[in-house]
């Protein structure tokens, strides 16, 4: 039980063509999503590539903290993973792991989905922990979804939504 006194969902249905799945302990898909460049620079700020061990010890970070989801879309019959997010009071890392998906508004619904979410769990607030400056896609999408920035970090802002 990643939030502590709740359960976490197996699926989140944001929309026929949208869900959040309960990560599972399977992640092996997701490694060229962490060796991708630009994808590093809005993770990490920095250009390291994951490989499996690491990628492993970030989602048993994750999963230990909060409720962690691989995004999906369906192809084919099933559900593809598209990226990962992570939700708890204190952070919501989100990561859209193929770039065709970039853009696309997936963010602004996944965020969307997990913000009702906290509310009908009885949240006060939600926060980000950090958005880099230079991560304008993400800074959009978080203030679009009524997040403000309240502190500046060395590399960007926490981000806070009150929900009372």
């Amino acid at each position: 039980m990643p939030i502590e006194g709740i359960e976490q969902p197996d699926i989140l249905e944001i929309t026929p063509s949208l869900r959040l799945r309960r990560y599972d302990g399977h992640f092996s898909f997701a490694i060229p999503w962490y060796r991708d460049a630009a994808t590093l620079m809005l993770v990490d700020g920095k250009n390291e590539p994951y490989d499996l061990k690491r990628l492993e010890r970030m989602y048993a970070y994750l999963n230990a903290h909060g409720e962690l989801y691989f995004i999906e879309i369906p192809e084919g019959g099933s559900f593809r993973p598209i990226g990962d997010v992570t939700f708890w009071q204190d952070d919501m890392p989100i990561v859209i792991g193929d770039p065709a998906w970039r853009g696309r508004g997936v963010g602004k619904r996944v965020v969307t989905a997990l913000v009702a979410r906290a509310r009908s769990l009885g949240f006060q607030t939600l926060h980000i922990d950090e958005i880099y400056s230079f991560n304008e896609g993400s800074r959009r999408l978080f203030e679009s979804c009524g997040f403000r920035a309240y502190e500046e970090t060395e590399r960007g802002h926490r981000y806070v939504l009150s929900l009372i």
